[in-house]
């Protein structure tokens, strides 16, 4: 009996540390495929377009139940046919410290947590970087996961694009109006003209509308967005773009 209740406990040690082996085992290969699947998809679309993002199906399939259709209008406008008043305008807007961070405004992000203490007005503190990292790799809705994911990303694209591709896949994916997407078709809907000729005022107007580009109108601006916008073209020529 002793011999056999000694079988069995070795049984259960042995079945034990087998089972504790394989979660080892797959928890590495899972972790490895993650780490090497996402390095080469932030790798290979340093050279390729991104064809569709999350939102922009998202929104699309929104609009359709709302009954107005599927609504999704972008056409892709290359940095170096973009007009540089855009460029500008979108660090001067979005990221004044664009071409000196890492990825991470810390003053934008302590500025942030500051008012959003206070009770004020909720603000994030993401750069022109992070918001391509969440647009192209990630989903919308707000979360402690989304936001992790969100850093990793970033990392990875400073690490591996340079702000020249950077500005230029933020130019062509961001929502800048109720399923309008990108420079070009943001800037043939409010203005009938190509992203590569837009004014200063015209950049200002589009650039002033992305913290709700769904709700506001670069043709017909309120007075915050035309106030928003008229800050934006002042302050245009301070700024350097990437070359």
């Amino acid at each position: 009996m002793a011999i056999k209740r000694g079988n069995k406990i070795k049984s259960k040690k042995s079945s034990k540390s087998s089972w504790k082996s394989k979660v080892k085992f797959w928890s590495i290969r899972i972790i490895g495929g993650f780490f090497i699947f996402t390095f080469l998809w932030v790798i290979a679309l340093r050279f390729t377009n991104p064809p569709i993002t999350y939102l922009m199906l998202k929104r699309g399939f929104e609009w359709k139940a709302a009954g107005k259709g599927f609504k999704l209008e972008r056409e892709w406008l290359d940095y170096e046919d973009m007009s540089d008043n855009l460029k500008r305008a979108a660090i001067a807007g979005e990221d004044a410290h664009f071409m000196t961070h890492s990825g991470f405004d810390t003053e934008a992000i302590k500025d942030a947590i500051s008012r959003n203490k206070d009770g004020g007005a909720l603000r994030g503190g993401s750069t022109i970087s992070q918001q391509v990292a969440k647009n192209v790799f990630l989903w919308p809705t707000r979360s402690w996961l989304r936001k992790g994911l969100e850093t990793y990303f970033t990392v990875l694209i400073e690490i591996f694009w340079s702000k020249k591709r950077i500005l230029e896949v933020y130019l062509n994916v961001i929502e800048m109006g109720q399923g309008i997407y990108g420079a070009e078709a943001a800037s043939q809907y409010y203005f009938h003209k190509s992203g590569k000729s837009l004014t200063k005022k015209e950049a200002g107007l589009i650039i002033a509308i992305l913290p709700n580009p769904r709700q506001w109108d670069a043709r017909r601006p309120s007075n915050y967005v035309n106030r928003r916008a008229n800050s934006i073209v002042r302050y245009m020529n301070y700024y350097s773009i990437p070359e």
